[in-house]
């Protein structure tokens, strides 16, 4: 059968939810998924921002939807992942559960309120969605694509993070395990890592920290949003069909120097 890159890359019509959607590398993912003619959920906590980056988005013409909530609060979650369901008509081809917070504090100083709330939000929250994810996609003829979030950090250990390296380790062997149990089934799921990227999440590294960090970058810059997007549509699309397990680095080569 002739490989047609048009259709076999194409996200047109599927119908996705991305949490974390009001800025950074989610927003990145959805936009990337908006501007190839996908319909999406945008979900985040901010809810004015959330507000204002959908209605940019419809203004240019794309299908984008803003729910807002805590998804650290499970009740909450459960409403939210209800209504972006009810919002695409009952089906979910894409899950990006994307949302994710850190928090900087010597290991011996780390409050134990922020552990909590680091692994509700970057690691509960993954797994409850997925399962929700699971229960339509499984009963979908064309299955569906999950794509988690991992990290630098699940390779090796990051400074004064210790709650957002557990976290993002956790998030790399989960995609691991449940790609096992739903590869056949219809369903890819895989993880995409992003090394140093210039977004809100590393706003407070120092100036001195984050030079240090791009002498480390093969490719000479941090990344952008912009460069999740090839990556996101690539597993979003039927050409990542035999891809499962998979956790990809998006970091300019910072892993393997």
């Amino acid at each position: 059968m002739a490989f047609i890159a048009k259709e076999m890359f194409s996200v047109e019509g599927k119908k996705c939810i991305v949490t974390g959607g009001a800025q950074g590398l989610s927003k990145g993912m959805a936009e990337g998924l908006l501007e190839n003619g996908a319909e999406v959920v945008l979900v985040d906590v901010q809810e004015e921002k959330l507000k204002q980056v959908v209605e940019h988005y419809r203004s240019l013409g794309y299908k984008a939807y803003g729910i807002a909530g805590n998804l650290a609060d499970r009740e909450e979650l459960g409403r939210i992942f209800d209504q972006a369901l009810e919002v695409l008509g009952g089906r979910l081809d894409v899950l990006i559960p994307a949302a994710g917070i850190q928090r900087r504090h010597l290991p011996e100083e780390f409050p134990v309120e922020e552990w909590d709330l680091v692994m509700k939000i970057n690691l509960d929250h993954v797994f409850l969605m997925i399962q929700k994810a699971l229960k339509v996609m499984l009963t979908q003829p064309k299955g569906g694509k999950i794509i988690n979030v991992a990290s630098m950090v699940s390779w090796f250990g990051g400074t004064t993070v210790p709650a957002y390296t557990a976290s993002k380790g956790a998030v790399t062997q989960l995609t691991k395990s449940l790609a096992v149990d739903c590869a056949g089934r219809g369903i890819n799921i895989n993880a995409l890592a992003p090394g140093y990227m210039d977004t809100e999440m590393c706003a407070n590294m120092t100036q001195a920290r984050k030079d240090e960090t791009t002498l480390r970058i093969p490719q000479g810059r941090w990344g952008t949003p912009e460069d999740m997007k090839g990556p996101v549509l690539f597993l979003a699309s039927s050409a990542s069909d035999y891809l499962n397990g998979a956790v990809i680095p998006v970091d300019g080569a910072y892993l393997v120097k």
